[in-house]
């Protein structure tokens, strides 16, 4: 069984109309989809935007359907100057920005009692991923990059900028590090996956391009599947 958790309505939408034997299942707050796509049993559940509704999700979503992996997948803002709009960013790892416990001498972005910076996703799963959006979205580049996430939605040059000096960031969202974390715990091997919807500056094109991103996301997603 494969997890996947989207943050938004329209990108989980998409992937539970194209399930077969599809079957809803409601647990509390959230709406699993459990079925097939692409070949695969898969189990769908948008988390709802925000670390905290990404962490509590990721937890349901464990307990109840022991996931082997989870994917999130989902629309970004570019924080390297080299990734640009509709290019896609995969978690090589994933940490929250806005922890600061230095006080007590962590490092920036450091949970306490957590084993290291941030979190790793499942390595063997990287290239494949960029193998796969080399062939299907060959106009656009793939890049294997550090994920950061906070409860903010970034839009200020100034922010961009402290992300990419202070963190080596590719892009940043408001769910992935929280999933990854709770996967982590969990020992579920994740990834992450992000369509670049903006640029992360003041001239934030967020909207415009969601659309786009988002319709990237599920064919991404479809093909990755077969091939996993």
């Amino acid at each position: 069984m494969i997890g996947i958790i989207g943050a938004m309505e329209e990108e989980v939408a998409h992937l539970v109309k194209l399930c077969e034997e599809r079957e809803e299942i409601v647990q509390g707050p959230y709406h699993f989809y459990k079925g097939r796509l692409s070949g695969k049993d898969v189990v769908l559940v948008r988390a709802g935007v925000g670390k905290c509704n990404a962490a509590a999700c990721t937890q349901a979503l464990i307990d109840r359907f022991q996931p082997s992996y989870l994917f999130n997948t989902g629309i970004a803002g570019a924080i390297s100057p080299e990734v640009h709009i509709f290019d896609l960013v995969i978690s090589r790892d994933a940490l929250q920005y806005d922890v600061d416990v230095t006080s007590f001498d962590y490092p920036l972005g450091k949970v306490p009692g957590d084993k290291k910076l941030g979190y790793d996703a499942d390595a063997r799963l990287l290239e494949l991923a960029v193998e796969v959006n080399q062939e299907i979205n060959p106009e656009h580049n793939s890049f294997i990059g550090r994920v950061v996430t906070g409860d903010r939605f970034v839009s200020s040059h100034e922010t961009k900028e402290y992300l990419k000096k202070t963190f080596d960031a590719a892009c940043c969202e408001m769910e992935g590090a929280a999933i990854a974390q709770i996967a982590t715990k969990n020992g579920v091997p994740f990834v992450i996956f992000r369509f670049i919807s903006d640029e992360a500056n003041n001239e934030a094109v967020y909207e415009e391009f969601e659309a786009k991103a988002i319709e990237k996301t599920v064919n991404f997603m479809l093909e990755f599947l077969r091939r996993v």
